[in-house]
Order: structure tokens, then C-alpha cells, then sequence
């Protein structure tokens, strides 16, 4: 197989950022860093994109933006944001819906590849072997967004995820639960598995034990999440409280209870990851861990057009953290003003 920029990176020991720039005859690259490059490259091979170069010369005024699940609700104030960014610098967004599926996410890299958009904002699928790699290879500018991608040093915009699910565990812990369960997404990307990290976190902490028959993962949908809580809901012995892990999980997770005639909070108390309007709606009203879905497609889309100006620039890591929002469905009183949790900016590693 001919060998990736990511090789040569690997082979030098350096970013794939540095990798671009010796590409790209930057001037701000130490002589000692560039001969390295220059020599992972002829052991290896290395030809360079042609693909890359032409982007470069025929940029369009075109961004693209590759979510994994326009049926999530997370994902429309997204939009919204990265559209509004966008046209305010005269630009088009130009959207790719994945449902989770890394064969049809392959095949819109390969369509923003084919449209040489200036630059992309991705929710990936998978955190290895990641089509991120395919668009850094290519020259194309690259935000990640609400996900993380293992080895590759790129700006990425995403919740705490660990934290939001340790404050809405520890909430159930302070509102007298013990006996919690959790209905979460497929830890094969970083947000279920960060999200899952900080639901055993908060019950390490608060010295109660983690049940592997109350933990169940799955496809982030609503069908999962009615099946999963059905499962967990139908043991004898069972969970007096549930954490889920998004708001498609907790819209199943509502409809089992309703189905199975339980008492929300009396039977069972239920806390979920993402806000949806509705939820304030409810009777009880449902505690939860909103993230600024808005706030996070504009800061995507803001360093995405920084990164397009300025390819060589520092790649970013931005956390924003969640804001707990704490209703009657864990079996309190509603505290007000709702616990506001700020934010933090970071290099990415």
C-alpha cells in the first residue's frame, strides 16, 4: 500500500501539520525538522497528493459538514450554527448526513473530496482507521466535531463529555440513589465511551458498586434505547435509577417506562445526556445534561474558516461543559438556577 502523509509523520516523528508544511515549503520549519521529513519521505516513497495541490490552487467557497445522525436532535442546532458561520463569510455548507455507517461516510469523504470544498467539519464514526485521515492526506482543513480521533493532531470542538455524565450521576447519588444503571451509546467512538468513563467515575467516587447487568450500549437511537431499557427494567433485580447517554436513547428509555406502567420517580428516576425542548415539558420534568449544541457549531465552524486562512496554526482542543438542569424525574425539588458549568480551551495533544 503507498504510504500516507500519516507514515512519513510516524517515520519523522513529527505532526501531520509539520508534515503539510514541509509539503507546502512553509518558511517557519527548522532546517533539522524538515530534513527529517524530507528523509521519511524518499524511505518511504512518499508521493505527494495530487489531489492535495489542486485544492489548494481551486478551492471553492464550499465547507462541508459530515454528521452522523440527522434524526438526532443534537445535531439541528449544529446545523444551524455552522450555516450561520458560513454565510456570514459568503460561503455554502455543503451537508452529509452518515447514520453511523462508515461506508457511506467513505463515500462523502470521497464527494467533499470530488467538490474540493475549502475545508470540513466532521462527527466521525469510528475513532481509528478514521476518514479524517483521508481529508489531512488530501490538504483539505479539517474541524472534528463533538468526537475525538486517536493520533492525529487536528482541531476538535466537543463537551466534556467525562464530566457532564459525572455531575448527572453524582446528582442521582445526592438525590439518595444507589442502585443506578446506565443505557449508553457504542463506546466504539469517544463520546459513548468518555460518557460511560464518567458514569463509573461518579460511582468509584461516591464507593458504590458498578453492575455490569445494569450497563447496556447500543446503536444511540430511540428503538436501542426502548429495547435497552425494557432489558434492564424487566430483571428482578433492577436499577432504582437510570442514566442515559443521549436524548434519542432517553426518548426509548421514557417510552419503555410509560409501556411498562412505571412511576417516574417513584418506580424508576431517569437523568439523560442532551436536552431537547420538550423535556422541560414533562410531567415530571426530566433532569439532564444540556450541551451547547449551538455554541459548539459556531466555534467548529469559526476555527475551521481560522484554519483555512492560516493552515500552519496551532491545531486546537476546545471542551465546553455541560449545564445540569435538575427537574423532578431523580425524585427532588428542582434547584434554581440551573448549575452552570463553564468552559475549557486547550491545545490539542
Amino acid at each position: 500500500m503507498a504510504a500516507r502523509i500519516k507514515d512519513v509523520a510516524l517515520r519523522a516523528g513529527v505532526s501531520i501539520a509539520t508534515v503539510s508544511r514541509v509539503l507546502a515549503n512553509h518558511p517557519y520549519v527548522k532546517d533539522d525538522v524538515r530534513e527529517a521529513v524530507r528523509t521519511a519521505m524518499r524511505e518511504l516513497n512518499y508521493q505527494p497528493s495530487r489531489t492535495a495541490r489542486s485544492l489548494r490552487v481551486r478551492q471553492s467557497r464550499i465547507i462541508g459538514l459530515i454528521i452522523s445522525d440527522i434524526l438526532n436532535p443534537f445535531f439541528h442546532a449544529v446545523v444551524r450554527a455552522v450555516e450561520d458561520v458560513a454565510s456570514a463569510n459568503e460561503y455554502a455548507v455543503f451537508l452529509c448526513n452518515t447514520d453511523e455507517d462508515a461506508a457511506k461516510e467513505d463515500l462523502y469523504i470521497s464527494l467533499v473530496l470530488a467538490e474540493r470544498v475549502a475545508g470540513v467539519i466532521i462527527a466521525p464514526s469510528r475513532e481509528r482507521d478514521d476518514p479524517t485521515l483521508r481529508l489531512l492526506d488530501a490538504g483539505t482543513p479539517v474541524v472534528v466535531l463533538d468526537r475525538r480521533v486517536a493520533d492525529v493532531s487536528v482541531d476538535t470542538v466537543a463537551t466534556d463529555h467525562t464530566r457532564g455524565a459525572y455531575d448527572l450521576v453524582s446528582h442521582l447519588v445526592s438525590d439518595g440513589h444507589t442502585r443506578i444503571g446506565a443505557v449508553l451509546g457504542d463506546p466504539i467512538v469517544t463520546s459513548g465511551r468518555e460518557r460511560y468513563e464518567g458514569f463509573a467515575q461518579a460511582l468509584r467516587e461516591h464507593n458504590l458498586a458498578l453492575r455490569p447487568q445494569w450497563v447496556r450500549t447500543g446503536i444511540p437511537r430511540d428503538p436501542t434505547g426502548y429495547r435497552l431499557t425494557h432489558e434492564l427494567l424487566s430483571q428482578e433485580d433492577r436499577p432504582s435509577a437510570i442514566f442515559t447517554g443521549n436524548n434519542l436513547l432517553t426518548l426509548g428509555a421514557l417510552r419503555a417506562i410509560h409501556d411498562m406502567e412505571l412511576r417516574m420517580p417513584e418506580d424508576i428516576a431517569l437523568a439523560g445526556f442532551d436536552e431537547v425542548e420538550w423535556m422541560s415539558l414533562l410531567e415530571p420534568g426530566l433532569t439532564v445534561a444540556a450541551q451547547p449544541t449551538y455554541d459548539l457549531g459556531k466555534t467548529a465552524a469559526e476555527l475551521l474558516f481560522q484554519r483555512i486562512a492560516r493552515p500552519d496554526r496551532p491545531t486546537e482542543l476546545v471542551l465546553r461543559r455541560a449545564e445540569l438542569k435538575i427537574r423532578h424525574s431523580c425524585g427532588q425539588h428542582p434547584v434554581e438556577p440551573s448549575v452552570a458549568l463553564g468552559s475549557i480551551a486547550a491545545p490539542a495533544r
